[in-house]
């Protein structure tokens, strides 16, 4: 190749291609800023409708993703390449890339799924998946949940569909469980209502349903007595803890024994 013809490429088709990266790459820095923009605006109109946080961050991410596809796509049409030949062939991807990551689009689905059946919400406190927490974020795959430890964790939407649920913040009201284990002696009436009168003043204890406070079991140490106050379960162990210190209490003013196991003998008949 002479310098002529390395100068004609150079002044042709060199510089239109380096025109058309430019352009490109200015496409795709101006796309995602303007389907960041778009999803921004999405999200906070469905906020301003009072929308479920959890559905609005969902449509955000499945908005943002479909917009990405489509700017890829009309990059690669603005290159000249057949973006229907494209489609075709990331749709033959899609189905390898499915048989391989079919445990990823299981969690995609039930996500999907948990959107309309909405067994929970951000916010709410949750056992699901083998996870007990507070809900953070319910994402394409996965839902971040964080404990009471303060540890986020990230459960596949699979496991969290096909396992039990339970949410604690759909009912106004959650029960405390709590036991106190009296002495052989010990009166268990007197116990009951001096124990119902102490749980009575614990703050976040809900008057309606009132304590339940009832003789239970008995054991060789003494009888058993439950005591079950309700609270709203954002003071959940607030109550569960100050439950424990009102049952020392009450057990402390009033002068109740160590509980401790009788001794039973055996007596041997004489020979």
């Amino acid at each position: 190749m002479d310098m002529k013809s390395i100068e004609t490429f150079l002044s042709t088709t060199a510089i239109d291609l380096a025109i058309k990266i430019l352009a490109a790459i200015a496409f795709w820095i101006i796309g995602r800023w303007l389907i960041g923009k778009v999803v921004n605006l999405m999200q906070a109109a469905m906020n301003r409708n009072a929308v479920d946080p959890t559905l609005t961050k969902y449509l955000g991410n499945i908005v943002a993703i479909a917009l990405n596809i489509a700017l890829v796509l009309g990059i690669l049409g603005y290159f000249g390449i057949q973006t229907t030949s494209f489609a075709a062939m990331l749709a033959g991807a899609g189905v390898a890339i499915g048989a391989a990551w079919s445990g990823m689009l299981g969690n995609f689905a039930a996500g999907a799924f948990m959107l309309i059946l909405r067994p929970f919400k951000v916010g709410d406190f949750i056992s699901a998946g083998g996870m007990v927490g507070t809900v953070k974020e319910l994402g394409l795959f996965g839902t971040t949940i964080v404990t009471p430890d303060n540890v986020h964790t990230i459960v596949g939407n699979g496991k969290i569909f096909s396992d039990t649920i339970q949410n604690f913040s759909v009912n106004s009201v959650r029960r405390v469980e709590r036991t106190a284990q009296l002495a052989n002696g010990v009166d268990p009436l007197d116990a009951i209502a001096r124990l119902k009168a102490a749980v009575a003043q614990i703050p976040n204890v809900v008057a309606e349903p009132a304590p339940e406070v009832n003789l239970l079991d008995f054991q060789l140490q003494g009888p058993v007595i439950s005591v079950r106050p309700y609270t709203h379960t954002d003071h959940y162990w607030q109550v569960y803890f100050d439950t424990n210190e009102a049952i020392a209490r009450v057990g402390k003013e009033a002068g109740w024994p160590v509980p401790a196991v009788t001794q039973i003998h055996k007596v041997t008949p004489a020979a």
